[in-house]
């Protein structure tokens, strides 16, 4: 019998005599309530049932030790911890309407005349003409070259630099495998987990060090708004990699010309390749460079990984893209690109067919058309956030430039304040801890919603912080 089901009985001696219906009876009786002391009557003696100790199982383990690097990360990961404390709300609470403005996950749908483009590609290959199996691993040519063209053709970027994939999060994985354990690593503070997630799980770090929140072995460049969300690079030593995100995730901000011809000067001078992530840059308003490759000198030491998630809503479709120019080399002269090449050929079978298609619909006249029309949408959301909370008193960064906003709540605790909101005014956010130490005291609200949604977020966070 399972642990959960042993019960002690002290019964009456002769409710085991032959007739023993009257146990049978007894223990099934809708009075009996397992797991509690109860107490029942049988013809008007009295049987108790007390819980017995719980039963300890065996647990089978096999000899294969645990990977020593993925037991140094920190609880969960940021956003399924976020999901899993959400989830616990609405059932604390089941008649609230939640509004989440927490994940960065687009809400408005697709326009159709990108869906359009990816139905006519499935409905395809259904036809013996249309069928079309494995694609190249570094994606479609046709694709491939609507990319140099739309967003590098300036740059000197070649369709060949361009490898397709299901995202640049997947790609920052695949850079780290090329990269391997033996490199040191800069990122931004604060900035998206995934940079710091993936350095500890390829082993490139040392321990977590609860005092000050960091990771051994790692260099935290401080973002905040005393030094215009740009590090002080005179006080940053040299690493072999430097992960920089502009617009950057989550604080908004953008880097302008000049801090970026600092950075690729910086990344010359000290031998270091940069891995730009610009998932955001149709959202850049200002004069900013929206991709690295603007910056003279870029393609001898950069990386730069893209995605039409927050572009055209392709956060579930998956499409992506990074770009690894010719002349970026290792110490010994071996391009890069060859690398990871390799990898992409050894982990990756190239992204969907459908999804392809759907990129190629987005690079159309049309397709650009319709992409710029939905982020004029979440813009329009991130300008209503901005306002509700500048008009609340509160200071106020980003949104301008990226569809997040930054607020800052000092001296308080970023999960305190995410627990306030969510208790309070039944809107999920981000703690801005959770992105890294320079975090603490910030939250980030994200502006992809429903318009109704993001109104409401805006009366509720009124009344909370009138």
């Amino acid at each position: 019998m399972a642990a959960s089901n042993l019960y002690s009985l002290s019964l009456p001696s002769h409710l085991f005599h032959a007739n023993n219906n009257t146990h049978s009876k007894a223990f099934h009786s809708p009075l009996f309530m397992p797991g509690k002391s109860s107490s029942l009557f049988k013809r008007n003696r009295l049987i108790r049932c007390i819980a017995a100790e719980p039963v300890e199982k065996t647990v089978y383990t096999t000899k294969v030790p645990r990977n020593a690097n993925i037991a140094k990360l920190q609880a969960g990961y940021l956003f399924p911890e976020i999901a899993r404390r959400r989830s616990a709300h609405m059932q604390k609470y089941p008649d609230a309407k939640v509004i989440s403005l927490g994940i960065g996950d687009t809400t408005e749908p697709i326009p159709e005349v990108i869906t359009s483009a990816m139905a006519k590609r499935a409905e395809a290959l259904s036809t013996e003409e249309g069928y079309s199996g494995y694609g190249a691993e570094q994606g479609e040519k046709a694709l491939r070259v609507a990319l140099a063209e739309t967003f590098y053709g300036d740059f000197g970027i070649k369709h060949s630099e361009i490898f397709v994939s299901d995202g640049a999060k997947c790609d920052i994985s695949r850079l780290q495998l090329v990269f391997g354990s033996d490199v040191t690593i800069a990122v931004q503070d604060p900035s998206y987990p995934a940079y710091v997630d993936s350095s500890v799980i390829m082993g490139q770090t040392g321990t977590y060090q609860n005092d000050v929140k960091k990771y051994g072995k790692i260099e935290y460049m401080k973002c905040i708004p005393e030094n215009d969300f740009f590090p002080d690079l005179s006080s940053v030593p040299r690493t072999d990699i430097i992960f920089f995100c502009s617009p950057n995730n989550p604080t908004g901000s953008a880097a302008t010309r000049k801090q970026m011809e600092q950075l690729v000067a910086f990344a010359k001078d000290n031998g270091s390749i940069i891995v730009y992530d610009s998932a955001y840059a149709i959202y850049m308003s200002d004069d900013n460079p929206k991709s690295i490759y603007e910056i003279p000198g870029a393609r001898e030491v950069a990386i730069e990984t893209a995605s039409f998630s927050k572009y055209a809503g392709f956060t579930g479709v998956r499409l992506g893209w990074t770009v690894v120019p010719d002349e970026l080399r290792y110490s010994d002269g071996f391009p890069i690109a060859n690398d990871f090449n390799r990898i992409m050929c050894t982990c990756f079978n190239g992204a969907s067919n459908i999804a392809q298609a759907g990129g190629l619909a987005c690079l159309s006249p049309e397709g650009l058309k319709a992409m710029h029309g939905v982020v004029e949408f979440y813009k329009e959301n991130t300008r209503i956030i901005m306002e509700t909370f500048t008009s609340l008193g509160f200071d106020v960064f980003g949104g301008k430039n990226a569809p997040y906003v930054w607020v800052r709540f000092p001296g308080q605790n970023s999960w305190d304040i995410f627990a306030e909101i969510l208790e309070k005014a039944h809107i999920v956010t981000t703690p801005g801890s959770g992105f890294g130490p320079a975090g603490e005291s910030f939250i980030r609200v994200s502006a992809f919603g429903h318009r109704e949604n993001i109104l409401e977020a805006s009366k509720r966070l009124r009344a909370l912080f009138k």
